[in-house]
């Protein structure tokens, strides 16, 4: 979403940045508004308990993959081994993931060495000053909605906050905003269990859209229609202003070391809380051999690369005639 706006701004500014953004994210919408609806009909049927119970050893299996994906990537040394080993650790002992985020951030512009080079850039100060007085008026647009949703309903402003919070705090894609939507959806505000958060998760993996998705099905879940508009909207707003406010200074940003070890230190404590996902959604799934198999042959099939569009329906039809 983040790539696709970005390249939206690059080629016809802040306009192009909100095109780009809606075309991409609005097929996933619907498909997973549409995926709630039926789950929400059907949930109670026999093979549809089995589906998602075969599909929950699928999501586990993804989760176990991108930590692995992100670790090797980000977590190739000893100071980000620690800050990931700390940060699930923290987790673990109920310390909020923002906090353990923030404290990560802090550690990383401590303690992780980058070497960057200095270059001078150019900046066109009358683009800058129209980019900025269109961002100001989306930003006052957003806030004014943003407020109107609280004397319109407590359910929905508090679903838009949470979703707010997570994107705001989601640095390195997708699956990093994982540990803080299980945190803020099922251990704080008890919206859903943690097997319906892992269904959702898996019907995000059907779509052809990010994995954060899942807050269309989190959002009709709590308030209908109207609530998975507001949380597919609010998942993706911090992001959409991260990008065109900073997209114009991102090369002198690329030349700030204390930015570059503080998001370093950021990433690595993703690895930690990711681990964290894993262990609690291992926890939450009956183990028996047929799920042991089903979940290592996924894992194995997601390290060789093989599209996660062929695993999940293939895992869907196993569930359904074995499970």
């Amino acid at each position: 979403m983040q790539a696709a706006a970005y390249v939206g701004f690059r080629v016809r500014g802040i306009s192009g940045a909100l095109a780009a953004y809606l075309g991409f994210g609005l097929p996933a919408f619907i498909l997973m508004l549409i995926l709630a609806v039926l789950y929400t009909r059907f949930n109670g049927l026999p093979k549809f308990i089995s589906l998602f119970n075969g599909l929950q050893v699928i999501v586990v299996a993804i989760i176990i993959n991108a930590a692995y994906s992100f670790g090797r990537n980000v977590a190739n040394n000893c100071r980000s081994v620690m800050i990931a080993l700390m940060s699930a650790m923290l987790l673990w002992l109920g310390i909020s993931p923002f906090m353990v985020i923030i404290v990560a951030g802090g550690l990383g512009a401590a303690i992780h060495r980058v070497s960057t080079s200095s270059t001078s850039v150019y900046y066109d100060k009358e683009e800058i000053r129209w980019n900025a007085k269109q961002i100001i008026g989306l930003l006052v647009t957003f806030l004014v909605c943003f407020t109107g949703l609280y004397f319109l309903s407590a359910i929905l402003f508090n679903l838009a906050a949470v979703m707010l919070k997570i994107d705001l705090f989601a640095f390195g894609g997708g699956f990093a905003s994982l540990p803080l939507m299980l945190h803020e959806i099922v251990i704080n505000s008890g919206w859903l269990n943690s097997k319906t958060f892992m269904d959702g998760i898996a019907l995000g993996q059907i779509t052809p859209g990010p994995i954060v998705i899942t807050a269309t099905f989190v959002g009709y879940l709590v308030y209908g229609i109207t609530g998975a508009l507001v949380a597919t909207i609010a998942i993706f707003t911090p992001s959409f202003f991260m990008v065109i406010t900073v997209a114009p200074f991102f090369d002198r940003l690329k030349n700030s070391i204390y930015s570059m070890k503080a998001i370093d230190g950021i990433f690595a404590s993703f690895v930690g809380l990711l681990l964290y996902v894993c262990i609690k959604f291992t926890m939450v799934i009956p183990w028996d051999i047929v799920r042991i198999l089903m979940g290592f042959v996924a894992l194995i099939a997601l390290l060789r690369k093989v599209d996660i569009l062929y695993i999940v329906p293939i895992g869907a039809v196993i569930s359904v005639f074995v499970l």
